[in-house]
């Protein structure tokens, strides 16, 4: 079992794209993010991606379709297509003799907040002091960067030559030892043309503030995002209180409705992911968008994206 069998076959399963990072690559990651702990003899991280159709972004474009990209856009790929795929990809490692252990994009254990990156609080605790608090989270944005899928755009979501912003990554640990993929040396996609902080209806990116990590070696770097606000803004609000003072808390049913969002009523979450509403209007519409026009992503369309004035949550 080689890399180019094990690569095929991730395609063959019916990931779009996969690349493999050896275990090496996470040496220095924080203790509550190195997959090292969870299988301390893992010699491979097999990442596999998956891309979101970019049909999916229409309805959200022409203010007509909401509910598809949380649907099919989230939920039907991480929980549905991604386990599917990663069960059976699996597989070849063990046939093999190797353990393997696959994770879809769903952490709902973990010890750490995804919506704020630091610990939960009154969650978990370490089973022995050299260990860290179950569950440990695996961040697959930085796995795909080990894997040589592409690279962090501006915007802190993962780019590749591919699809741009349109793909959800899922992955493997095993032991097989794998010959890596390099880290992504191909054309730069993200010229920091701020098009993603521009667009994003709630300011949820800092065109002054950045955040430095080093990652394989190599440095990289992103724009400051405000968690809290991309969540109310991707969920159909200008901030979290409604014009009448009454707060807009996600998930709270009986909130009002304010003047940026189109739906009366407050349509739940979908199968466990947020509402849909102005749905990456910067980070990934207006980021596809400026990547398309450059011809820069070997997905290519007949059509451009965008073909008419966007509704904006924005009031004019």
């Amino acid at each position: 079992m080689d890399a180019k069998t094990v690569k095929e076959f991730a395609k063959e399963c019916g990931a779009d794209i996969v690349g493999i990072a050896n275990i090496e690559r996470f040496e220095g990651a924080p203790k509550q993010f190195d997959p090292r702990y969870i299988m301390p003899e893992a010699k491979s991280m097999v990442v596999l991606g998956f891309r979101i159709f970019r049909g999916l972004l229409r309805g959200i474009e022409e203010g007509t379709l909401f509910a598809n990209y949380s649907s099919m856009g989230y939920a039907g790929i991480n929980k549905v297509q991604m386990p599917t795929v990663l069960w059976n990809f699996t597989k070849i490692f063990e046939d093999e003799g190797y353990e393997a252990l696959p994770f879809h994009n769903d952490f709902p254990w973990n010890a750490i907040s995804t919506a704020t990156g630091k610990m939960k609080e009154n969650w978990s605790r370490p089973v022995s002091p050299d260990k860290p608090a179950p569950d440990v989270f695996i961040h697959m944005r930085i796995a795909a960067f080990c894997a040589g899928l592409g690279e962090i755009g501006y915007s802190k979501v993962f780019l590749t030559p591919e699809f741009g912003p349109r793909v959800r990554f899922g992955c493997v640990l095993t032991e097989a030892p794998l010959d890596p993929d390099p880290l992504y040396e191909g054309p730069p996609l993200c010229d920091k043309c701020m098009a993603c902080v521009k667009a994003c209806s709630g300011n949820a990116i800092s065109a002054t503030e950045t955040v430095k990590v080093k990652i394989a070696g190599r440095d990289v770097e992103w724009g400051k995002l405000d968690e809290h606000k991309c969540s109310i803004a991707f969920q159909g609000g200008k901030n979290d209180v409604a014009p009448d003072g009454e707060e807009l808390k996600y998930a709270q049913y009986d909130a009002k409705p304010n003047e940026y969002n189109p739906f009366i009523a407050s349509p739940g979450p979908l199968y466990g992911y947020g509402r849909a509403i102005e749905g990456g209007r910067g980070c990934v519409r207006a980021c596809m968008i400026h990547l398309e026009q450059q011809g820069k992503l070997k997905n290519k369309f007949k059509m451009p994206f965008r073909r008419r004035k966007p509704w904006k949550m924005e009031i004019e």
